[in-house]
């Protein structure tokens, strides 16, 4: 049988010694009016930085070469000029501790402008920045239409701004443009044989979307660091005759989520009402607050041990409680497993918290910061006024936990609707948990409705109806996602939409009391 297979045309790798000539060859063609690069520059390169120097071979021919090595942000975004910057060329300033790639040279054979040979070249760039786990890719790049245009300009600037505007097109910067790079400044000097240029180059920048500032402090007990994986409990509310039947169950779920590897566990909004189930007759709203203040130390020390002892994040539901401050606030708990325990007050109380409970809203909004990144907490209620996911977003949060309690379909529909709009509008992740059942011994806890939920943004990477996972009705059990972070910041710089890039803050923002 014959085998029909045949060898690639056209290939993309890094580049080998027995290349080294055929670069030459290549630069001697691309750049007719100066000296083309040396045998000794090529390896430089290529010992400094073997993996960051690629070539594009047709038919056997090099028809692309892209030099690259890595710098501190330092030396890669601020004022520098190419000779500096290069080492002459030989890729000297190469260091491997640098955060961002470099790019000192991209050559393209001028006869085959039609295979798309500089976006491979710069595919093959983006790969690296990627896999290297770096911040981006940076490089000065030319303007050559600036020496033609430069009498109807009154500086290179004005210049660079009419190409940023589309008003001029600049052969080469408008192609970095389309590439999604961004024009961060003009640097002067960079190149001052390039006199189309005036010398200028145009310091263009690449971001990283995968990009994780937190990924080198992620502690040890976590496998891969983009990954987050959540388990929310959907709990019912069940009649006990002693509290330690409430944290019997609370740690039931705790171990499971444990053992299921996860992150982090959620439980639902005031789930600690059943703790008054055992009580010897129903109590009034003043006094069944009182003695859940009474229970608030005993609880906060349980599910901080169970977070340690689990290893395991427990975004603790809610617990009303009388506060330091006299107040009676409605408390979500957040206990690490690294011991650590944090409250976040819900801010909005509803209409039947205010009246029958005595409820206030609270303060401050603010993230928590946890091994996964920071995340943050918005309690049932909060979940419907878009400015606290917003101000979550902003201050990092891409997992947002909402424990709820809602007695109809109509309420839970609400709290629904309004996390899957945050989820796209804030392009983050929102794990919901809400109680079930009834307590009929308990004032005010009478019926539960719930489907608890993980939701994500609305793009090609995740679930096409924007639904990680989801409860069944009413129905007590658990539910599981594993959550990208890496995903999450793709879709942030290169989704379909950018909600939070693309706001107009010329025209409107959130001004709060703190200055925030």
């Amino acid at each position: 049988m014959v085998d029909k297979s045949q060898t690639p045309k056209i290939v993309v790798r890094v580049a080998e010694k027995g290349d080294v000539d055929k670069i030459i060859a290549l630069s001697s063609k691309v750049f007719r009016n100066e000296a083309p690069y040396t045998r000794g520059m090529i390896l430089g390169q290529m010992s400094a930085f073997a993996e960051g120097q690629f070539v594009v071979v047709y038919d056997g021919e090099v028809v692309g070469y892209a030099a690259t090595m890595m710098l501190p942000e330092r030396k890669a975004l601020d004022q520098h000029t190419w000779n500096e910057v290069t080492g002459g060329g030989y890729a000297a300033m190469h260091d491997r501790r640098g955060e961002w790639l470099y790019g000192m040279e991209v050559c393209v054979d001028p006869d085959k402008r039609r295979l798309r040979i500089g976006k491979r070249l710069y595919d093959a760039r983006r790969r690296l920045a990627t896999d290297k786990h770096l911040k981006g890719i940076a490089f000065g790049g030319r303007m050559p239409g600036y020496k033609r245009n430069a009498r109807k300009f009154a500086s290179p600037e004005d210049y660079l701004e009419a190409v940023k505007r589309n008003d001029v097109k600049d052969p080469v910067a408008t192609f970095h443009l389309n590439a999604g790079f961004e024009p961060v400044r003009l640097l002067k000097n960079y190149y001052p044989a390039d006199a189309d240029s005036g010398g200028y180059g145009v310091l263009m920048v690449w971001r990283n979307p995968y990009y994780d500032p937190e990924r080198e402090n992620q502690p040890v007990n976590r496998g891969n660091p983009d990954i987050v994986r959540v388990v929310t409990v959907q709990m019912e509310a069940r009649t006990i005759s002693r509290p330690q039947q409430f944290y019997d169950a609370v740690e039931y779920f705790v171990e499971v989520a444990s053992e299921y590897g996860g992150d982090f566990v959620v439980f639902p909004e005031l789930f600690t009402l059943m703790l008054l189930s055992c009580e010897p007759e129903e109590l009034k709203p003043e006094a069944a607050i009182q003695r859940l203040t009474e229970h608030t130390p005993e609880f906060v020390e349980r599910l901080t041990e169970m977070a340690i002892r689990r290893n395991i994040n427990i975004i603790g539901g809610s617990h009303a409680t009388k506060t330091e401050d006299g107040d009676i606030q409605n408390v979500g708990y957040a206990f690490l497993r690294d011991g650590s325990v944090h409250t976040r007050e819900k801010i909005h109380p509803t209409p039947n918290e205010q009246t029958y409970w005595q409820i206030k809203g609270g303060e401050p909004l603010d993230v928590i910061e946890t091994d996964c990144g920071p995340v943050g907490i918005m309690i049932c209620y909060d979940s419907e006024f878009p400015e606290i996911g917003r101000r979550l977003a902003d201050q990092g949060a891409r997992i947002l936990f909402v424990p709820f309690n809602t007695d109809t379909r109509h309420g839970y529909l609400r709290v629904r609707y309004c996390c899957q709009a945050r989820a796209v509008e804030n392009q983050c992740y929102v794990v919901t948990s809400g109680m079930t059942g009834n307590l009929g011994n308990v004032d005010n806890l009478d019926i539960e409705y719930a489907q608890s939920g993980i939701f994500t943004p609305c793009d090609f990477p995740f679930a096409r109806d924007g639904i990680a996972a989801e409860a069944s009705e009413n129905v007590e059990m658990v539910t599981v996602a594993d959550l990208n972070l890496a995903t999450l910041s793709w879709a942030r710089y290169e989704g379909s939409v950018k909600n939070l890039r693309d706001r107009r803050l010329d025209l409107y923002r959130i001004a709060w009391s703190d200055g925030g």
